[in-house]
């Protein structure tokens, strides 16, 4: 039993990065925007709230600062693939690689003059004294609350809404949208930079909350497992929400079997939480549809 809930806590911590950022990926894809960036986009989260933390040693100001950043950096990805209508896969990978390098050489200036990587770390509540009253409200809980929250909040934007409605559209059939006066690249915007923004909040969970501290490949892939996530989940926060655990109780798996010490190759079992991304990734969950759009720059002067 005791191993049970163990297992569903681990599941549970490593499966928000995962649901932060294909929360994120879903909004950009369904207004037809490919984001590929979302490794980088965590990785800027993680670092940027990092190096705040612990240089003002102020861990919800680094929080802050780290979500926003990545929002920037999404914002750039957004001005590349829509205004500048560059190849929005090449756009991606081109700020991964460069959010990969820079943070390398950031992290080691920063964190290299200091004897220690240890964060502050986001508290709360420390008024409350009871130890079941922190236990409820700890902050690791609340970034499952506010997951949640963004999820069922997502579904009804997303579904309940006249913005919702524009965002599948523009997703969907943009020259229809743009003839409905909705302006495709306004929604599009607003789409990936919002995908950002929750792909910093992430990032910085993963170095503030769950791990406290920052190392290079920290992120380690995590972004192509939420993209994976959001295919898998076909592009519904459900979906996708349900995808993410399913992705975290891989890796926490692995994590267990690796503690038991059994006879098997370690380097098979880190594989194991990419490779049911890679079969979700070929469609063996069933024949998915993404938005007509996906990938597609908008060119309202060209009419097809």
């Amino acid at each position: 039993m005791s191993f049970l809930v163990d297992y569903l806590a681990a599941t549970i911590r490593l499966s928000i990065p995962l649901g932060f950022a294909a929360l994120g990926g879903m909004w950009s894809e369904r207004s037809g925007v490919l984001n590929i960036a979302l490794e980088g986009m965590l990785l800027t989260g993680a670092f940027v709230s990092a190096s705040i933390a612990l240089l003002t040693n102020n861990a919800w100001l680094g929080l802050i600062l780290g979500s926003v950043i990545a929002g920037l950096v999404a914002l750039l990805h957004a001005y590349l693939s829509i205004t500048l209508k560059v190849n929005q896969i090449v756009s991606a990978l081109g700020i991964n690689l460069s959010i990969s390098g820079l943070s390398a050489f950031l992290s080691r200036l920063i964190f290299s003059q200091r004897a220690t990587n240890t964060l502050p770390k986001l508290s709360i509540f420390d008024w409350l004294t009871s130890e079941k009253y922190k236990l409820i409200l700890s902050v690791e809980n609340l970034f499952v609350f506010f997951l949640i929250f963004c999820a069922f909040f997502s579904i009804h934007i997303l579904f309940d809404t006249n913005f919702g409605l524009s965002v599948r559209a523009v997703g969907q059939y943009p020259l229809a949208a743009e003839t409905a006066g909705i302006s495709v690249n306004f929604i599009r915007y607003i789409c990936v930079t919002l995908s950002g923004l929750l792909c910093g909040i992430g990032g910085a969970y993963l170095a503030l909350v769950h791990i406290q501290y920052f190392a290079e490949g920290i992120v380690s892939g995590k972004g192509y497992i939420a993209l994976a996530a959001v295919i898998f989940g076909r592009w519904h926060p459900l979906g996708i929400m349900a995808a993410c655990f399913l992705f975290g109780a891989t890796e926490a798996l692995q994590l267990r079997i690796q503690a038991f010490n059994l006879n098997i190759p370690y380097q098979f079992l880190n594989v194991l939480p990419y490779l049911v991304a890679l079969l979700a990734l070929l469609g063996l969950g069933g024949k998915v549809s993404p938005p007509k759009a996906l990938g597609i720059a908008y060119n309202k002067e060209i009419r097809e």
